[in-house]
């Protein structure tokens, strides 16, 4: 009613947008009309005019790029002259790109009435026919659509497009040529299924193309990937424009290199985020396979932006003893212990149900009966919070007031932050918390585990007290030494262990084979909750996924380590211009506009909809919900209508198909385990009496086509057998029917047993039930239930945003230091910025040591440093160094390094030269590549370089690639070792909110402080190692022959897979509710030692940002008072 209202008031937004758009189908559809009686050559010939224009519009700010960067190669400017000039390359960057913009939206309507009239051609000419190029001739020996005719090319309207032959029939609606429109303004088009969302995209895939920056098309999967790039590929490769498909090639391969530097590249999500990653894992540019981020299309947008994005794609790699784990040996005390706790609960379940029925007798006290109910609600509880999935505890929940019961004891045990928790606890082994998906070993559970020849084994020793009972009683020091490591020890294999028997524990208890995953070829694999499609390569996080290995006695997987990793929420906000399209985008509108700023436009179906979306069918239990779907599966299917039936999970998919086979009802099942039937099922789906069981978004891509006699009938029936936690996943079930103005019908089936009316269902609808008296069997159905259902959904999907969004501003913090990296890793690859990059490094490290040894009054110090640093003497004396001001004394300092560098290099290239010239005049034809060793005394290289180059630069461009090297050798190793301390920083800042810290805040002043300290140190290595290198041995040949073709980087020991966050959902969870429910307290948390009281140190006042530096006896009352917290000293 208020939405309603408040359109009346300031208009309907989809309307709006859809005004907005159509101008553009009007237009399109006039210059569409004026091609009728042109010829094909014309035809194609209008992509060349189309890319004159784009070319033109840009030639002044490409020209003055250009002669920017010749100037930036100078010698003679500073540090500040050639920033000035790379700033304003990268502003003319993006004027080109707007001049880019502005002149595509103005050649749209011709561009997309050439890609419709094409489409016409094919269509109702069956052919397309061209003076041939050499480019039909080249594309008439790989593809059937196009055959050579004398001097004509003929291309045809039929080819194959992985395995499905096509027989092109189609022309492009006016709601198709909205949704392109759309599409290149950089927005979402929802679209509903079976609208032609591929067909859609063909209109600003070729516009974007013509530009010549690459333009990729997203897809969920690498089926779609290859199928859409050879289903469309004709009518861009007719144009001249080139397409190809990364999913057809290996990683890093030649083949996959030219398929990005196509003007079309097809992939999915995850390779192209892979490759991205992979890049900047590359040492010499002729490995880098990507190019600039343009524009992007990602089909199934929400799937990919929302499903996916807060798991990252990570490449790691082998670590030492990484297959040293104990989840086997702890597996048997994980078993022991999980047996006696299922034990218990069943006797707590059969006391509740005892006691809660003799409470509710007639003729008891009331004394009795209050007593009975407390302790049969108490036993109930804890039953809940020992195994919450336990079947017989779900099925007893489903009876009258049974729910309420547990809600109310529940609230009792909640309050006054849980104090009388440890009391209902108490018999407990372990303790289950659903929600947050955690548990935790109770005293009980510790004390079975260690058992009597081992009481400490589950405990941490008290590091502080054990250090003290040493110093107190042992008096030789070598032995306190000993004593002290081998408790450290201690300490570590007994985090190690408790670590490992939570995660075991976490494996029995909450992880169902079947559910969460499957076990295919000796492997757990991971379902996608929303697809239940296969999730090759990823892993639960945290030792997790080793743990469900050891419980399912597969081989369990050695640990690795994280050498680089990037959500998809930042791979693709990297691009100039991101669009997406999907049938389900609308509920998400606000995520996708808050954290990618994209717009959803909802673009209205060719034909009307005549779909009968029916009420919610809401069953008290389980059992009494899957026997009303096979008789309704059964009452469909008699009047020959096909029938899909929507599960959740791998678990209830087969539960029906053997309910149907019971029954003897033939039909056919796609879930995780079936996935590469998928197009195959599909296919099939459609056919009169067909029964199909699939998960709700399986087969999303490829349409399910009604077959004779089913229209007549009814068509297509959807079942639903739960409600999902978002309403997007429902409304993509109930759009498999319906598509293109088809007849058909939708129904969900709904029982109290069910995840979403247990975890958040309202007690209304349990109340309501009781009230009324329902008997087994019947069934509630009413608009308002499914509007009570919906608002459910509503609320977990607010409530998975805010995790998704807590967990991006954690990556927002890793995205801003990885971007970083990665800028100077670039530099030093392609060296068009390294001598600034070096020359900024040189400088900092300058005053760095100035500011530091200044503060203190240590001139010793300074030697010291700049010896270290730079291997010069001090260039001004004491009296000076403590006198002068500190920029005077950097400036100075920095003049005296670079000179030094200038001196040296010089040096080897006057020593290498003459070497590097007999070489190339007397074996040039021989050898193309030459090696030079360097050293700095303790550290080796070699270098390889180009022998011509090296020739003709007379030995500059042999240390320009001992820079390269050495910084890429140098920022690999340090960022390799930041992600893992990172990776550690995230885990452990989460106990910052039992503080009443807010742990984002910690790790974001931690983590600066740590990418600070790498920073630093990986400065002073790159510096140290260019400033003291020499050639390895003057008295020896420095220089040798190389191979003539660099070996290829081996990525093969590196896996590329996806992580998934079970642990930091948990955490992010706990803390979007801390965040929602209570404001967090800020407390003064020391990140360094504590400094000496006249030491100077800068603070930061927690509510402003504001920061002062003054000395610590003045800072510290400010940091007990709560309200300041010291950043550095």
């Amino acid at each position: 009613m208020l939405d309603g209202i408040l359109k009346k008031i300031f208009g309907d937004k989809n309307q709006k947008d859809l005004n907005e758009l159509l101008p553009i189908v009007d237009l399109t559809n006039e210059a569409y009309e004026k091609l009728h009686g042109i010829s094909d050559d014309e035809l194609r010939n209008k992509t060349k005019e189309f890319k004159d224009i784009i070319s033109n519009s840009c030639k002044s700010f490409r020209d003055e790029i250009k002669d920017l960067k010749n100037n930036a190669k100078s010698d003679e400017l500073n540090i500040s002259e050639k920033e000035a000039i790379y700033e304003k390359i990268e502003s003319i960057h993006k004027q080109e790109n707007e001049s880019i913009e502005s002149t595509l939206l103005e050649i749209m309507p011709n561009a997309f009435a050439v890609v419709k009239e094409t489409s016409r051609r094919l269509a109702e000419n069956g052919q397309l026919k061209v003076i041939a190029n050499d480019n039909d001739i080249d594309l008439a020996n790989k593809l059937d659509a196009v055959s050579i005719s004398g001097e004509h090319a003929i291309w045809k309207n039929k080819w194959d497009a992985a395995g499905t032959a096509v027989d092109w029939s189609m022309i492009h609606y006016d709601v198709q040529l909205m949704g392109g429109a759309a599409l290149h303004k950089g927005k979402i088009a929802e679209m509903m299924t079976g609208e032609g969302k591929t067909l859609v995209a063909t209109l600003p895939v070729y516009l974007n193309a013509l530009v010549g920056k690459g333009v990729h098309l997203i897809t969920v999967n690498d089926y779609l990937a290859k199928r859409d790039s050879q289903w469309m590929g004709p009518i861009y490769q007719f144009h001249g424009l080139s397409v190809d498909c990364i999913d057809l090639y290996q990683p890093h391969s030649p083949e996959r290199i030219k398929a990005y530097n196509a003007d079309i590249t097809f992939g999915t999500n995850n390779e192209f985020g892979f490759d991205y990653l992979r890049d900047n894992m590359v040492s010499e540019t002729e490995g880098l396979v990507q190019r600039k981020h343009h524009y992007a299309i990602i089909d199934e947008v929400d799937s990919v932006l929302i499903d996916d994005a807060r798991t990252p794609l990570i490449i790691s790699g082998p670590v030492p003893k990484g297959d040293e784990q104990e989840y086997v040996g702890l597996k048997p005390k994980v078993e022991k212990l999980v047996s006696y706790q299922k034990k218990l609960i069943n006797g707590l379940l059969n006391e509740a149900k005892t006691k809660i029925a003799k409470s509710e007798q007639e003729g008891i006290d009331k004394k009795e009966q209050k007593k009975l109910f407390e302790e049969g609600s108490l036993s109930l509880f804890r039953s809940f919070r020992g195994l919450p999935k336990n079947k017989a505890l779900i099925k007893y929940l489903s009876e009258p007031g049974v729910k309420i019961h547990l809600q109310k004891t529940e609230n009792f045990y909640l309050q006054d932050n849980a104090k009388e928790m440890p009391n209902a606890d108490e018999p407990l082994y372990f303790v289950i918390d659903e929600k947050n998906n955690t548990i935790d070993l109770t005293e009980k559970g510790i004390d079975l585990i260690s058992g009597e020849n081992d009481p400490e084994f589950y405990i941490l020793p008290d590091i502080g007290a054990k250090v003290a009972e040493i110093e107190e009683n042992t008096a030789d020091a070598q032995q306190r030494v000993e004593l002290k490591d081998q408790m450290m020890s201690d300490y570590a294999i007994k985090a190690e262990r408790i670590h490992s028997m939570n995660q075991l524990l976490k494996a029995y208890s909450l992880f169902e084979k079947d559910v969460e995953y499957v076990v295919m070829d000796n492997k757990v694999k991971i379902v996608d909750e929303q697809t239940g499609r296969i999730m090759d390569g990823r892993r639960y996080s945290d030792g997790l996924h080793q743990a469900i290995e050891a419980k399912e006695n597969v081989k369990v997987e050695a640990a690795s380590q994280t050498y680089a990793t990037i959500t998809l929420q930042n791979y693709f906000r990297m691009y100039h211009k991101l669009a997406g399209m999907t049938g389900t985008a609308e509920t998400e509108a606000k995520e996708l506009w808050d954290i990618y700023k994209l717009d959803v436009v909802v673009v209205k179906t060719n034909k009307p909809i005549v779909r009968d979306d029916q009420n919610d069918l809401v069953y008290k239990t389980g059992r009494e919900k899957y026997q009303a779907i096979i008789q309704e599966i059964e009452n469909i299917r008699s009047k020959g209508r096909p029938v899909l039936v929507g599960t959740t999970s791998v678990e209830v998919s087969e539960l029906l198909s053997r309910m149907l086979k019971i029954k003897k009802l033939p039909h056919q099942v796609l879930n995780a385990k079936l996935h590469q039937k998928e197009a195959e099922v599909v296919t099939e789906a459609g056919k009169p009496g067909t029964v199909t069981i699939a998960t709700n978004m399986a087969g999303r891509g490829t349409d399910i086509k009604l077959g004779e006699g089913v229209k007549e009938a009814g068509g297509l029936a959807i079942i639903g057998t739960e409600r999902h936690d978002s309403r997007r996943v429902d409304r993509q079930l109930r759009g498999r029917a319906g598509r293109q103005g088809d007849p058909g019908s939708s129904q969900f089936f709904v029982s109290l047993e069910d995840n979403l009316m247990r975890l958040f269902g309202s007690e209304r609808i349990a109340k309501m039930m009781d009230r009324m008296g329902h008997q087994d069997g019947e069934v509630i159905q009413h608009s308002m239930i499914t509007k009570s259902i919906e608002r459910a959904q509503k609320k977990v999907e607010e409530n998975n945003f805010g995790i998704r969004k807590r967990l991006l501003e954690f990556d927002d913090v890793m995205n801003s230091q990885r971007t970083a990296i990665y800028n100077r890793r670039k530099n030093a690859l392609f060296g068009d910025k390294l001598d600034l990059d070096i020359d900024n490094m040189i400088f900092d490290i300058s005053n760095l040591i100035v500011v530091n040894a200044q503060q203190n009054s240590d001139f010793e110090d300074f030697k010291y440093n700049i010896i270290a640093s730079f291997g010069i003497e001090s260039p001004f004396s004491e009296k000076e160094f403590l006198e002068k001001d500190a920029a005077l004394l950097t400036e100075e300092l920095y003049k005296e390094a670079k000179d030094k560098y200038h001196r040296k290099t010089e040096r080897i290239k006057s020593t290498a030269f003459p070497v590097i010239k007999n070489i190339y005049e007397n074996q040039s034809n021989n050898i193309e590549n030459i090696v030079i060793p360097f050293t700095d005394g303790r550290k080796a290289m070699k270098i390889v370089a180009k022998l011509e180059k090296v020739y003709e630069t007379e030995g500059s461009e042999a240390l320009k690639a001992l820079e390269r090297n050495i910084t890429l050798a140098f920022i690999d190793n340090e960022w390799k070792e930041h992600l893992r301390e990172m990776d550690f920083l995230k885990q452990s800042v989460y106990h910052a909110q039992y503080e009443q810290k807010d742990p984002l805040l910690i790790y974001k002043l931690e983590g600066y402080e740590l990418f600070q300290n790498m920073m630093d140190k990986m400065n002073r290595d790159i510096i140290s190692f260019l400033m003291k290198c020499q050639l390895h041995d003057p008295n020896e040949q420095t220089v040798s022959s190389a191979p003539s073709q660099k070996p290829r980087q081996d990525f093969s020991k590196l896996k590329a897979g996806r992580e998934d966050l079970a642990q930091a959902t948990q955490m992010n969870n706990e803390m979007a509710q801390q965040n929602q429910s209570q404001p967090v307290k800020h407390s003064p948390v020391m990140v360094a030692k504590k400094p000496g009281r006249n030491e100077r140190v800068k603070i930061l006042n927690l509510q402003n940002g504001e920061t002062k530096e003054l000395k610590f006896k003045q800072a510290e009352p400010l940091i007990n008072s709560g309200g300041w917290q010291m950043v550095e000293i």
